[in-house]
């Protein structure tokens, strides 16, 4: 990512924990792809454009919390996907982490709100049909991880 690098659809009004999922789910890709230490990533993804309008305290958690517990959130989602991890394409697979992470850890922030930003960061920056798979796997662990919440509704 370069300082000039500007968002997949740059015509949407993000609000800043939008910004700060985008981020990262940028810096999580990337660690997915090469398992850089996320202090790197961290320090790299606050050079990019834009990083100011992001709410840092979430992208903080976001970024060190889904990649620190990535092995518990794998397990997580893993009995709702048809696929092997290794299977799953990278923006999927961070989208998932990014939204089994906030089901998990940010029960402040209801589960519709969790799913749809994971399905919005998939349609922004991932293959066509990926927030299909990633919303149905969400939806599945939600009603795992949300009962109260959903059974409330």
């Amino acid at each position: 990512m370069t300082p000039n690098t500007q968002h997949a659809n740059p015509s949407k009004n993000r609000s800043p924990r939008h910004r700060a999922r985008e981020f990262a789910l940028q810096g999580i890709y990337q660690w997915l792809l090469n398992n850089e230490d996320s202090g790197v990533i961290d320090a790299h993804i606050r050079e990019a454009h834009g990083f100011d309008k992001a709410d840092r305290e979430h992208f903080d958690a976001l970024l060190h919390g889904a990649i620190n517990q990535s092995l518990q959130l794998r397990e997580e989602f893993a009995p709702f996907i048809d696929r092997g991890i290794a299977e799953l394409s990278p923006i999927e697979h961070a989208a998932l982490l990014i939204g089994t992470y906030e089901l998990k850890n940010h029960i402040e922030i209801p589960y519709r709100v969790v799913i749809n930003e994971a399905v919005e960061l998939t349609k922004s920056f991932g293959g066509q049909d990926g927030h299909k798979y990633v919303n149905g796997v969400l939806d599945k662990l939600a009603v795992r991880l949300r009962v109260t919440e959903i059974n409330a509704k």
